[in-house]
């Protein structure tokens, strides 16, 4: 009796779409990425410097090096550093909808820069935009429109727009980005090669503006990122490969680059001797042997490819045919593989020994030469009835063999190429003869609970009071990569990592001993283990059932990695805002320079209920004469804000101070510069040091009073009219004026500079508190100020005297010592006799 049962297609043909995607060679992706990375880094850099050359008028940062005459102009420097942030979002993995917006913003921006740019020498027309931000004298180098970039740096500026544009493209090809990237490697090239062979014609189009060297530079890092930035497609792709091509081409592309330019460098060499022809000439074929090497490398690769695809779709046929005969020899099922004639094509170990026949008897004979008459009868009626249905059959059925009658379950699929033709059929026959009476008992026990188990969503395990798994729904399958049949008759334990199956065998147990245990749910540090052995966490729902004879434990597993990722990763992310906002809190507020004549100690700390952003800031500034400037301040409220205005405000009085200005109109300054900012707030106080006078000049606007230990008397407050914090004053009324006061300061005090939030707690009374702080500046400080040592470990100990538990600190803190020190000669002149104060 023959029961057939259709199943799904079992297909036999594997992908040759996996020979053809050859693996990319890992550490050479990682170190294109990384190359990328870094130059796009490098030409944002690169723009920065020269910015900062604009800024403070350094010859030697717009050009690039010393005594060069064409310079970066502003606009390009802008466009570089965009163009340099937009390629390194691009790159940078993740990558996110927010960075990729801000990478496009970026490269439109350099679109632009350099669209108008180009509109400019089309049109001859002045735009207004050359010398936006700088003034650009250019008459005696004769560069042309004073602050305009050469044309052909426009033109790969918004070429380089255009290939970070599509590089984030994921959907465009990847030469949209590679070959835009190429041809601005080729600009800046050129550029070097006009240099490095003396070809003024190289290095400018006609009589308008040359390209600088630095420029140059500058493409030739945005080439290589925009073409670095999807190493694993297209040319790039190419050359990534982990075949023989990609090696290949890798040096290929190498030469390519360096060799024309060395033996061009040699032939003008020689030129120069008087050997050769003009320069010109020499030049052009350089460049042209460039680009042919690098067309060539690319037609190799593509050559190379082909024959490495047929070589590895060769080799891996040969082992998959390997495989699949070894396979089939240690399956203890029958195997068998026929022709659509019925003759045998493959047959394994268990086969023969069913029949008692050698392979060799086997293959290339029909079922009637190796079966009796009737059998290979029936055999051929079913393999045509599975071939003229074209799917999968597999029935069990009862055979004669030469041992006895024997139960199988077989089944048998056409394996089809891949326009979906048969050209074999394949059997998998399994001897069942003596679970046959079991499958029985076990299919009417497993009726029972099969409904329950496959309506739930979740893993459902049913073990008995041992740990003993008996019966398990389809989801274990998905959760565990185990068939649920596969599962029955193992423990639970099976299923868990191997280091944790000690404590989870014992929670079960521990379950199991209560005397009326309830269902729970347990998710703590719990594991689970798939068959490839990798582990996830998961929760555990428990409840039994107790017989009089039988307990049966109900366990319904969930795997919750995605919530465990998602837990981590806004912890990550949160870390990462924290880290980050720590270091713009630092790079804006800047390290003080170190001053011989006036040694310095200082502490910031961030505080701990916020991301660590604020508003503290403070500055030393060094203006001649023994004469030193000192500006301390708190921008009120936290955060981004604060802190964009805190740099800001620190600019703004770097600037002032460095006029020479009194504290009294710097402050007036800062507080019209702060009037022009909407809703803000600024205490600060600004302290101008005479040491050759021994007096210090002070003007406060809200902030906390600077405490001065001199040598011979106790620690004090400086007075001074405290005026109102800058922000207050209304530009359209009158203005509360800020005054300054003078003190005589003899050599060896010192003075201590703070922000509200050393001394500014809850609770507590501020004057009190600065008190406590003038109290730990004189044990701290009297008698040894102006050595360095003494006061960096001074100032650590006042923030831990006024703030014991930085932890619960909810204000960031700003703390800047100051020693005049004493003079190397014992005398005593007037400076160190004090004085009264003096106000204006």
């Amino acid at each position: 009796m023959t029961k057939e049962q259709p199943t799904s297609e079992l297909p036999c043909v594997v992908g040759a779409a996996q020979v053809e995607r050859l693996p990319f060679h890992q550490p050479a992706l990682t170190a294109a990425r990384a190359t990328a990375q870094g130059a796009s880094l490098l030409t944002a850099v690169l723009g920065l410097l020269v910015l900062s050359g604009w800024l403070l008028d350094i010859d030697g940062l717009k050009s690039g090096l010393p005594g060069l005459n064409v310079t970066m102009k502003p606009n390009t420097a802008v466009a570089l550093v965009a163009l340099g942030l937009s390629l390194f979002l691009v790159v940078r993995r993740p990558a996110t909808r927010r960075t990729i917006a801000v990478a496009r913003a970026a490269a439109l921006l350099a679109l632009l820069i350099a669209s108008l740019t180009v509109v400019e020498y089309l049109t001859g027309a002045d735009l207004g935009i050359d010398q936006l931000l700088f003034h650009d004298d250019t008459a005696r180098v004769a560069t042309g429109s004073p602050g305009r970039m050469a044309p052909n740096t426009a033109g790969a500026l918004a070429l380089a727009s255009v290939a970070s544009w599509c590089a984030s493209t994921p959907r465009l090809p990847a030469w949209t980005s590679q070959i835009p990237g190429l041809a601005i490697l080729s600009l800046g090239m050129v550029r070097f090669y006009g240099s490095a062979y003396a070809v003024p014609e190289l290095e400018r189009f006609g009589g308008y503006t040359a390209m600088a060297l630095n420029t140059a530079l500058a493409l030739v890092l945005l080439g290589t990122a925009a073409f670095l930035a999807r190493p694993e497609e297209g040319a790039a792709g190419l050359l990534m490969n982990a075949g023989t091509t990609g090696a290949l081409g890798r040096r290929l592309f190498a030469t390519a680059l360096v060799a024309p330019l060395v033996l061009g460098w040699l032939v003008l060499a020689g030129e120069d001797a008087g050997l050769y022809g003009q320069r010109l000439g020499m030049a052009l074929l350089v460049c042209g042997h460039a680009v042919v090497f690098t067309a060539i490398i690319f037609a190799a690769l593509t050559v190379g490819r082909r024959i490495e695809i047929a070589h590895a779709r060769a080799q891996w046929q040969v082992r998959q045919s390997e495989l699949l005969q070894a396979f089939m020899d240690h399956t203890p099922a029958v195997v068998f593989i026929k022709d659509l004639d019925g003759r045998y094509l493959a047959v394994n170990a268990r086969f023969e020994e069913s029949r008692r026949l050698a392979r060799s008897r086997v293959l290339g004979h029909r079922d009637q030469d190796v079966m009796p008459a009737e059998l290979a009868r029936q055999v051929r009626a079913a393999d045509l009835a599975v071939l003229a249905q074209g799917t999968a059959v597999q029935r069990e059925e009862r055979l004669v063999l030469p041992d006895g009658p024997r139960e199988f379950l077989t089944t048998l699929f056409p394996l089809k190429d891949r326009s979906g033709l048969a050209y074999a059929l394949c059997g998998v026959a399994h001897d069942i003869t003596e679970r046959v009476a079991a499958q029985r008992e076990v299919q009417r026990a497993g009726r029972r609970f099969h409904a329950l188990l496959e309506s739930a969503p979740d893993a459902t395990l049913i073990a008995d009071g041992d740990g003993t798994i008996v019966m398990a729904n389809a989801q274990t399958k998905r959760l565990f990569g185990r068939e649920p049949g596969e599962l029955t008759g193992t423990r639970i334990v099976d299923l868990v990592p191997r280091p944790r199956r000690r404590r989870h065998s014992a929670l079960l147990r521990a379950y199991l001993r209560l005397r009326d245990p309830s269902p729970t749910i347990m998710d703590g540090d719990l594991y689970g283990l798939r068959c490839d052995g990798s582990e996830f966490p998961v929760e555990v729902s428990v409840s039994s059932l107790r017989a009089a004879q039988e307990t049966l434990v109900f366990l319904t597993v969930r795997d919750i990695t995605e919530r465990r990722q998602a837990e981590a990763e806004r912890a990550e992310r949160y870390e990462q805002h924290r880290r980050t906002a720590y270091t713009l809190q630092h790079s804006l507020m800047g390290e003080p320079p170190c001053l011989p004549h006036l040694p310095s100690a200082h502490r910031y700390l961030a505080s701990m209920q916020d991301p660590g952003v604020g508003g503290d800031w403070f500055d030393i500034i060094a203006l001649g004469q023994d004469r030193t400037g000192v500006v301390i301040g708190d921008v009120m409220g936290r955060g981004l804000e604060a802190a964009a205005v805190m740099g800001q405000l620190r600019a703004a009085s770097h600037a002032l101070a460095r006029t020479g200005i009194s504290p009294g109109r710097l402050m007036a300054g800062l507080d019209a510069f702060v009037g022009d900012l909407a809703d803000q707030l600024v205490t600060c106080a600004y302290l101008v040091v005479d040491q050759a006078a021994g007096e210090v000049s002070l003007c406060s606007a809200g902030h906390p009073p600077v405490i001065a230990l001199p040598p011979d008397g106790p620690a004090r407050r400086l007075r001074t009219p405290v005026s109102v914090p800058l922000g207050v004053n209304d530009s359209s009324g009158d203005a509360v004026p800020f005054q300054e006061t003078t003190h005589r300061l003899p050599p060896g005090s010192a003075l201590v500079l703070y922000t509200d939030g050393l001394v500014e707690r809850p609770g507590t009374d501020i004057d009190a508190q600065i008190d406590a702080l003038t109290h730990t500046v004189e044990v701290c400080l009297k008698g040894a100020a102006d050595d360095p040592e003494i006061l960096d470990k001074a100032a650590g100990r006042l923030v831990e005297t006024l703030i014991p538990d930085p932890a619960a600190h909810d204000d960031d803190v700003t703390l800047l010592l100051l020693a005049l020190p004493r003079p190397h000669r014992n005398t005593v002149g007037p400076a160190h006799v004090a004085a009264p104060d003096r106000s204006r």
